[in-house]
């Protein structure tokens, strides 16, 4: 592997680590709030303990993500020097507001939430929830924006140096791509907690304890999950879908297996690309879908790989097929899933249908696959661009960076990460051992089962 290789491997496996955790982070905000607006509103403890209990949880992966995120910002300048001195006129200013603006909002609150309730009360405990979800989703918008920037360039001019600058703020951070792609993320980010959730209630009742917790796990993990699921479909599903075949028809090509230009362009259910034969093979299609759901009509021209230079096309398409029908499926299960469970709750039953407990305990790692999927597809389809149509991702590296330099420091990244991962695990599984608990008097949260008490 040569340099650029190394370093498109480092900043794939650093960003894919980190973000396992903001993604939690960030639906978990909106679990967060929800519980406490419920527990508000209907004076039902349960719901109130649960918010204590999943902030805690927040707390762990709030810090975890942190700390493996910080590596990320070095990147832009040790390995992506080139990307950095190119775009840093435009994309450096979301990446200073998140980090100004909205991660600070978001840790100064978090403690407030975390230590300030019986001090100050359900009212301010609960803006203090309010500001933990503004501050994280917030923090997640610069962030998506200033991707989308990549994605679909726009608020910028070039400069007499060759550098780009900033003409248009607001242009910039009301990017359309931004738009439609953050909601995306943010349902995708919902999914994952909702499924969290529900696991975690599942357990409870499958090992008999913290049963009315258990309870208020599921209810809201099943019934926040299906309405997610439902809006990563539609319309935010759709919409990205639609913002590809407009901006990035070479994407859209090789996420769908479109090796040729036709029209009536069938949608791929299930099929294995072949690169060298331009075809699909065993191939498992909807007639005429593809061209309905790119441009309203099915009568309308899906440009195929065949229509673009090879240099123009995403260096693996494979790769990004492969990725992005994952992502579909998985999510089509997700909807499935989450609909028959909450049909079960409807009814009464899921509490006791202990077949479907084990299967949304064991189901809680396929979000994090998804959504994971979902980005290797989004940034192998806009290769071989860094900034799409502005830069090629072979310009931007740092020049004197040896292939050898950037797989040392890798290894280093994955021990280091293994590490952090296994003081994560660690504290994590020592808050689901400890459970929910309802608050006393003098700020200690009581464990039902042992009588002990942990102070927060």
């Amino acid at each position: 592997m040569n340099a650029l290789a190394w370093n498109r491997f480092q900043f794939g496996f650093t960003i894919t680590y980190h973000y396992l955790f903001p993604q939690l982070t960030m639906g978990l905000a909106l679990l967060i709030l929800l519980f406490k607006l419920i527990a508000l509103k209907t004076k039902n403890t349960y719901y109130n303990d649960a918010a204590r209990f999943w902030g805690r949880l927040f707390g762990i992966n709030f810090a975890i993500g942190v700390v493996t995120g910080i590596p990320m910002e070095f990147q832009f300048g040790t390995n992506w020097a080139r990307f950095s001195s190119f775009a840093g006129g435009v994309v450096g200013n979301t990446l200073a507001m998140e980090g100004m603006f909205a991660f600070f909002a978001e840790s100064a609150f978090l403690g407030l939430f975390l230590f300030g309730e019986r001090r100050f009360g359900n009212k301010i405990n609960l803006l203090a929830a309010f500001m933990v979800f503004f501050g994280s989703w917030l923090s997640g918008y610069f962030i998506i924006a200033t991707n989308a920037f990549m994605q679909h360039p726009v608020g910028y001019r070039l400069a007499s140096d060759g550098r780009l600058e900033l003409v248009d703020f607001w242009a910039f951070v009301l990017n359309p791509w931004a738009i439609y792609e953050y909601l995306h993320n943010m349902c995708a980010s919902v999914v994952t907690a909702s499924f969290a959730v529900a696991a975690v209630g599942a357990l409870y009742l499958l090992l008999g304890r913290h049963q009315e917790y258990g309870k208020v796990f599921l209810k809201m993990g099943v019934v926040a999950g299906l309405v997610s699921s439902l809006l990563q479909v539609f319309p935010t599903g759709d919409a990205q879908g639609k913002m590809l075949a407009r901006y990035q028809p070479p994407a859209l090509a090789a996420m769908e297996g479109a090796f040729k230009t036709s029209a009536h362009a069938p949608l791929v259910i299930i099929g294995q690309p072949n690169e060298r034969t331009g075809q699909i093979e065993n191939p498992i299609t909807v007639p005429d879908v593809l061209s309905f759901l790119a441009y309203g009509s099915t009568r309308a021209e899906v440009r195929g790989l065949d229509s673009f230079p090879p240099d123009q096309r995403p260096d693996n398409a494979i790769m990004a097929y492969y990725a992005y029908h994952i992502m579909v499926g998985l999510g089509t299960i997700f909807i499935a899933l989450m609909g028959l469970s909450a049909f079960l709750l409807w009814k009464g039953r899921l509490y006791t249908s202990r077949a479907l407990l084990w299967v949304l305990l064991c189901s809680f790692p396929f979000p994090y696959i998804a959504t994971t999927m979902g980005w290797v597809a989004a940034e192998m389809g806009r290769q071989p661009w860094v900034v799409y149509g502005l830069q090629r991702t072979a310009h931007a590296t740092s020049p004197l960076l040896s292939g050898g330099d950037v797989a040392f420091s890798t290894l280093g990244f994955m021990g280091l990460y293994l590490v952090i991962g296994i003081v994560f695990l660690y504290l994590f599984c020592r808050e689901l051992a400890h459970g929910p608990s309802p608050l006393t008097a003098t700020g200690e949260a009581v464990v039902p089962e042992s009588g002990t008490a942990v102070t927060i």
